[in-house]
């Protein structure tokens, strides 16, 4: 059994935005039943990330970027199977045609699981040697979006690639300083995407074709809000956001109003996914990376995989068409 965290229930309130909080917010609503977050998965993470829910074998993946490891998770945390890897993985989800995609520091990689086998395809960054993949998903056409960052987090050399059922690969915007999500509306018709550097919250507008069009700031963040990470999309059509050192993770409207906030036990939640048989749980990876001794013995579980039940459903993911 794993332990778990028993969240305070917050009474609802009303915003009214600061020169420091987020843009087109106009009400706040805290979730007012009390909640537990469980730590399913204590693997003490150094930068967990990209949690991802596999249907077909009712399994959850997630990765550990620094500390070179990828976890397969049954729904209920009672079967945990730890992988290292080669090099550092920042996303990993199904092919159609078997095995996983994965973006690496070295580029695209084509993984067998049961083999335990990792295969380098193609970089399109090769131009780019500070930078290295980081999140990733699938959209509702079964299309891959990846993006990129500096590794050092200081240059704005950060991509979002578009990667094709062939394989073609199609650099769809550039400039980013730490790139996060994307995540898809579930008529797949509009993008999100973080930049979490910036603190900021992007959408686009998606083409039949896949090409992002009308960027626009869906939302902007300031101090004490954290940093917009990894994220996914409810069966509401609104976005839950991981914010890095923000201690929580806050559902957004399609228009960037925020609708609630749930807190976690940990300083540095890192990305989400819905799962399970219905998708009625959300699991949450977390970092412990930079956390000090003093932090850590505040929140031990730092690291870890959590699942709680928000009480809304998420969408099924497809696997990538390639």
């Amino acid at each position: 059994m794993y332990p778990s965290v028993h969240m305070t229930p917050l009474m609802a309130r009303k915003t009214h935005g600061s020169d420091k909080g987020p843009t087109h917010v106009r009400q706040e609503r805290y979730f007012t039943d009390p909640m537990d977050v469980t730590c399913i998965a204590d693997v003490k993470a150094l930068l967990g990330e990209g949690p991802h829910w596999d249907p077909q074998t009712s399994t959850l993946s997630f990765v550990d970027i620094k500390g070179r490891k990828l976890f397969l998770l049954d729904a209920d945390g009672r079967d945990l199977r730890e992988i290292p890897t080669p090099f550092r993985i920042g996303s990993l989800i199904p092919r159609a045609s078997g095995g996983h995609i994965a973006g690496t520091e070295h580029g695209i990689a084509h993984v067998d699981l049961a083999l335990e086998r990792f295969e380098l395809m193609f970089d399109p960054e090769e131009d780019r040697d500070t930078n290295r993949f980081n999140d990733a998903k699938v959209d509702r056409h079964g299309r891959l979006f990846a993006g990129t960052m500096d590794d050092e987090e200081k240059a704005a050399t950060g991509a979002f690639y578009r990667i094709d059922k062939n394989l073609a690969c199609t650099r769809i915007d550039d400039g980013f300083r730490v790139t996060n999500g994307p995540a898809f509306s579930p008529d797949g018709r509009t993008m999100y995407a973080n930049d979490s550097a910036r603190q900021v919250t992007y959408r686009y507008d998606l083409a039949p074709d896949g090409t992002p069009l009308n960027k626009l700031e869906l939302a902007r963040y300031g101090e004490g809000d954290g940093y917009p990470d990894g994220m996914t999309v409810d069966a509401e059509g609104c976005l839950w956001i991981a914010f890095w050192d923000g201690w929580c993770l806050r559902r957004l409207s399609p228009r960037g109003e925020r609708l609630a906030e749930l807190r976690v036990p940990v300083q540095r939640p890192t990305s989400c996914a819905f799962g399970g048989p219905s998708l009625d749980r959300l699991f949450i990876t977390s970092a412990r990376i930079g956390l000090t001794e003093v932090d850590l013995s505040a929140q031990p579980y730092a690291g870890g995989l959590f699942m709680t039940m928000p009480g809304v459903a998420g969408i099924a993911e497809q696997p990538f068409a390639g």
